[in-house]
Parts: structure tokens; C-alpha cells; sequence
């Protein structure tokens, strides 16, 4: 669920379209690549990344950053932070429909989750509740990375950095990455930040956490993720 967005005739007249041109997913993303992708392809030969190489999203709720990594060899290279402008709730992972929380684990992103036609300008999908979620009888659903700057339960990001990161997202799908992972911490879950929270009564999960979380933070790679005894489980991508 998330609150009001801007109204849809500011973004036609933004992006040159009658409103039901707008209306229309396919021309509203097709407008908004023209507007935006210059500007980042240009970017991209400045950092040394291929367009449509794979992208790996992180999100940390405390800091409200959005980092977008892309492929590079091997490894993956952070090409841009956002800052999140609206999130609600409080650390912790979501546990029950309606209670407010944005999700924390391991989720993923496929063509068939991507709405160019959303209420919120652009959007996607994370795919919540996954396996996990689900092991622990969590229940919520349609929570979204999308445009505006108001949410609740999901990441608002602007219509600006949305476009950017929904454009980003599109043309690594369209050259044949399958999904792009987005996966979602509490915070930075250095050693430091754990230490700080050993008290919480989320703390055993985060732990959890933590290990996909330094599994990123020391190959520069995504771990394959898999659910196993109500518990994530890492391992090689193959």
C-alpha cells in the first residue's frame, strides 16, 4: 500500500505524452528511456561498464540508501547510491499484512514483476513474501520499489531516481539477465552495526542476514540463495 503520488498529467506533460499515451506502460517507459538513458549510458562509458551488463540491487533501511551495482568481469561494480525519500516503519523484517514494515531478506526481481504502467509512475515488484517469508507464515503483498516520495511498506524513490533506476534495471532484463536480485538489510550489517543491535529481538535473523550479506562484501558477487529448515542458505551462483 502506499500513499498518493503525484498526479499522472504533471508526468505526461514531463515526458512530451497525451495522457493516454502515459496511460500506455510500454510508451511511458519507452518516453521515459529517451529522456534518461543519454545521460546514463554516458556514465556508464565513464565508469567502464557495458550497457545492459546485469545489475544487483541493496537496500539499507537506517542508512535509506539504494545502491545499484553492475557487472563488470566477473565482479560487480557500484555504479550509483540513491537516497530512499520514503519508507515506513521501523528495523525489523515484515511480518503481517498492514503492520506498516518494509521486508528485509532476499528477493528478486523477473520481467513479469516490472510495471511502467503503476500508479507511482514506475515500479517493481520485489517479490514478497518469498520462501522464507513464507516459512514463517509472513503475509503482505505488492511491495514495490517505485516513483513518488511517500510509501508505506515499500521503497519511494522520486520520479527522477526511479526513472534512472527502473531504466537501469529494464536494460539489463531486456539483455537477457532473467532477474536481478534485490536484497534488503536493516543497515550495514558490519560488525560494528551488529554489535550495536545484539539486543534486539531480531538479532538471531539478522545474523542470517549477515552472512549473505558478507558473502557480497567479500566477492563482489551475489550469492545463489535458497531456503532450507526456515533459514537462508548460500551458495555459488552457477
Amino acid at each position: 500500500l502506499t500513499l498518493l503520488a503525484a498526479a499522472p498529467f504533471f508526468w505526461a506533460n514531463d515526458l512530451n505524452l497525451s495522457s493516454r499515451d502515459y496511460a500506455n506502460g510500454a510508451k511511458r517507459f519507452k518516453a521515459v528511456s529517451n529522456k534518461v538513458s543519454p545521460s546514463l549510458k554516458a556514465a556508464f562509458k565513464e565508469s567502464n561498464l557495458k550497457w545492459g551488463s546485469p545489475v544487483y540491487l541493496r537496500a539499507f533501511k537506517k542508512e535509506r540508501q539504494l545502491e545499484v551495482w553492475v557487472k563488470n568481469g566477473q565482479k560487480y561494480q557500484l555504479f550509483r547510491t540513491y537516497p530512499i525519500a520514503g519508507a515506513s516503519g521501523s528495523l525489523g523484517p515484515k511480518k503481517r499484512q498492514g503492520d506498516r514494515q518494509v521486508p528485509e531478506g532476499f528477493y528478486y526481481v523477473p520481467q513479469s514483476r516490472m510495471k511502467p504502467d503503476s500508479r507511482y509512475h514506475l515500479a517493481f515488484n520485489i517479490g514478497y513474501p518469498n520462501k522464507f517469508d513464507l516459512a514463517h507464515q509472513r503475509t503482505g503483498d505488492f511491495i514495490m520499489v517505485h516513483g513518488s516520495r511517500f510509501s508505506i511498506g515499500c521503497l519511494a524513490m522520486t520520479d527522477a531516481k526511479i526513472e534512472e533506476i527502473y531504466t537501469l534495471c529494464q536494460a539489463a532484463l531486456t539483455n537477457g539477465q532473467k532477474y536481478f536480485r534485490i536484497h534488503l538489510f536493516p543497515f550495514k550489517m558490519n560488525d560494528q552495526n551488529m554489535a550495536l543491535h545484539q539486543n534486539s529481538p531480531h538479532y538471531p535473523f539478522w545474523q542470517n542476514l549477515q552472512t549473505g550479506y558478507q558473502w557480497f562484501q567479500t566477492r563482489k558477487t551475489p550469492p545463489n540463495v535458497t531456503v532450507k529448515d526456515k533459514r537462508y542458505h548460500f551458495s555459488p551462483i552457477q
